[in-house]
């Protein structure tokens, strides 16, 4: 942290800021200039209590970090991207490019296993599916529960696809994990510090979906917390966030995708169906999330939308599916990502 002290401090407030410096554990290094005098405090916030209380002493003009808040997150000193292992299948650094796909919500053993052997077809390697929903109604479907992660179960016996579904609340994280290979993070609850904490202490990679209106700082910060509580495998997940558009459902945010690549070595996938809102567009926006360096998707598949329990408008069919792995071929290829 640099503390910078106001124009013509006196010596004696000076070193008052030094003495409390070193008092939270700090090693400071004032930097006397001709006007005005700024102080570095070496240390790691992680071990030590945090500086910004400072910015309240009547000497101190500012109090500005030098490195960023997501110490374990962060790019810095990594050589290569992390890779994330799950079910046998690796996500992310310079891996192939992968595809997770599936419905929204499980809804029977049929819906559930037509889907699976669909996309199996289509080359992805994990089945996503919602057992516990969240939903922003308390009429609408909330999933089958523990019913679902039963269906989830058999799909994986008889596909051999990895699972990725959602878990709502920390007293289910053991039940989730007995199934899941990765377990979600939904928007609603990427800041549900104490769910983060228990999913990580599950030992199950996450995927950390970014909140409806969650700058990139705070997504990063929320993976922070499942690394910081022992669990380095974490895969960021762009799923559009909350704007003043409406002609979609949420406006997808590139942009973050490639600010999250560079400032973090964790790998970053893109769910175009939750940002779109509409499957006319899932294939546009998938082809754009390759191009801009994503290391997968997460797409809603079912074998008939229009009966679709949840999110039906969102959902491609069964040929939708293949047609999405068609057109995105020639960009994973191109971008050097093809299996």
């Amino acid at each position: 942290m640099i503390i910078a002290l106001r124009p013509g401090t006196e010596k004696k407030l000076v070193d008052q800021v030094i003495a409390e410096v070193k008092k939270l554990g700090y090693q400071p290094h004032p930097i006397l200039g001709e006007i005005q005098t700024v102080i570095a405090a070496i240390g790691d916030e992680r071990a030590h209590a945090s500086l910004e209380a400072l910015a309240t002493w009547p000497q101190v003009e500012a109090v500005l970090p030098v490195q960023r808040r997501y110490k374990l997150v962060a790019q810095e000193g990594r050589k290569v991207g992390t890779v994330v292992k799950a079910h046998g299948v690796t996500i992310g650094g310079t891996e192939p490019f992968r595809l997770m796909a599936g419905p929204c919500s499980v809804e029977s053993e049929e819906q559930l296993l037509t889907t699976a052997r669909a996309v199996k077809k289509a080359g992805a390697t994990f089945l996503r599916g919602g057992a516990f929903k969240p939903r922003t109604s308390p009429y609408e479907f909330q999933g089958l529960g523990e019913k679902g992660l039963e269906l989830l179960a058999l799909a994986k016996k008889e596909t051999g696809l990895g699972i990725v579904t959602e878990v709502l609340s920390e007293v289910h994280v053991d039940k989730v994990a007995a199934v899941a290979d990765i377990l979600q993070i939904g928007a609603r609850n990427s800041q549900n510090f104490s769910l983060l904490k228990a999913a990580a202490a599950s030992g199950r990679p996450i995927l950390l979906k970014r909140g409806l209106s969650m700058k990139v700082e705070e997504w990063l910060l929320a993976a922070e917390y499942v690394m910081s509580a022992g669990n380095g495998q974490v895969i960021l997940c762009e799923r559009g966030i909350r704007t003043f558009e409406t002609a979609v459902r949420n406006t997808l945010d590139l942009g973050a995708v490639a600010l999250a690549k560079r400032e973090s070595h964790l790998p970053v996938i893109v769910d175009p169906s939750q940002a779109a809102g509409r499957a006319d567009l899932v294939i546009a926006l998938s082809r754009a999330a390759v191009a801009v360096g994503a290391d997968g998707l997460l797409v809603e598949v079912h074998p008939n939308p229009a009966e679709a329990k949840s999110d039906g408008q969102q959902q491609l069919d069964l040929e939708g599916i293949q047609k999405l792995v068609e057109e995105v071929t020639p960009f994973v290829k191109a971008a050097g990502r093809a299996g």
